[in-house]
């Protein structure tokens, strides 16, 4: 995963590159709420009766609403390092809360925030703050968070012109040879969801699985989609393509947008990510911005 796990720190920033326009980031958001409550996602002290009518609302700047990201702001995620453009998954989905919360585009002001500034304890520059940070209970000691507005999906990935380069479905995979890095997620959806007919090649380090990639030892291996992009945009020399997006798991990580600890919008904001996740926005968005660009779904 990204941001958050020490088999996809080298991947912090997905699309290190501007050619990761061709790329798109993660599986859609699954389009209940049951992966994402507001009890267990927002871990905010607000009140459970708190108002959510925009001239309640206490944000930075009245009439305003501040929302972070790094800079630069990478594809797919945003679009022309351009946050306030609304193109890109996090673009759209920070506009589509804002429209939930009462703002409209004009009174939405986007501040550029660096990553570690967002996670850590302290005074923030922001409202809220979208930028691909996996919810986890080792932040929340330090932010807010809202429920996820993205679950992260396991993926495949290959160089150009392999055997499996253009499969559509889980099948065509079976008899591939592929590998994957130890003691991780993606090893444990490549046995449960593939389940291959060969032994996965099994490596200490996702950096070891890509050279054998690069060096057609597999035929691909399997990573966390936003892992995907990048190493697919970074790492393969512009030879490596995505086959496609495995299921979501059961309970798959989740970005969730960032709040300063203790904030009284964390409640409102974790209320408008439920609402665009129960009406199938999050999960139209990500069709946009995401599963369309270069991340198909495996049937």
């Amino acid at each position: 995963m990204v941001r958050s796990s020490s088999a996809g720190l080298f991947a912090r920033r997905i699309g290190v590159v501007s050619t990761v326009v061709l790329l798109a980031a993660c599986g859609a958001p699954k389009s209940d709420s049951s992966s994402s409550t507001s009890s267990s996602a927002a871990g905010s002290g607000t009140s459970a009766a708190a108002s959510c009518d925009k001239a309640s609302l206490k944000t930075k700047t009245a009439g305003k609403l501040t929302i972070g990201t790094d800079n630069p702001a990478y594809e797919p995620w945003f679009s022309d390092n351009a946050p306030s453009n609304g193109k890109g998954y996090e673009s759209a989905v920070a506009y589509a809360i804002a429209q939930e919360l009462g703002y409209t585009k004009a009174e939405v002001v986007w501040a550029k925030v660096p990553f570690n500034n967002v996670i850590t304890p302290g005074p923030k520059a922001f409202d809220l703050d979208l930028n691909q940070v996996s919810i986890s209970e080792d932040r929340r000691k330090a932010v807010d968070f809202s429920s996820g507005y993205y679950d992260v999906t396991q993926v495949v990935i290959t160089y150009k012109g392999s055997p499996i380069d253009g499969k559509t479905t889980v099948a065509d995979l079976k008899n591939a040879k592929l590998g994957v890095q130890v003691g991780t997620t993606s090893y444990t959806a490549l046995k449960d969801q593939i389940k291959p007919s060969k032994d996965p090649s099994v490596f200490d380090t996702n950096d070891l699985a890509v050279q054998a990639l690069k060096s057609h030892q597999v035929d691909g291996i399997v990573v966390d989609l936003p892992t995907a992009f990048y190493m697919t945009a970074a790492q393969m020399d512009d030879k490596g393509a995505i086959v496609g997006q495995l299921q979501a798991a059961d309970k798959p990580e989740q970005f969730g947008a960032v709040l300063p600890k203790g904030s009284a919008l964390t409640e409102c904001v974790t209320k408008a990510v439920d609402a665009l996740r129960s009406k199938g926005t999050l999960t139209q968005l990500a069709d946009e911005w995401l599963s369309k660009q270069g991340a198909p779904k495996l049937s």
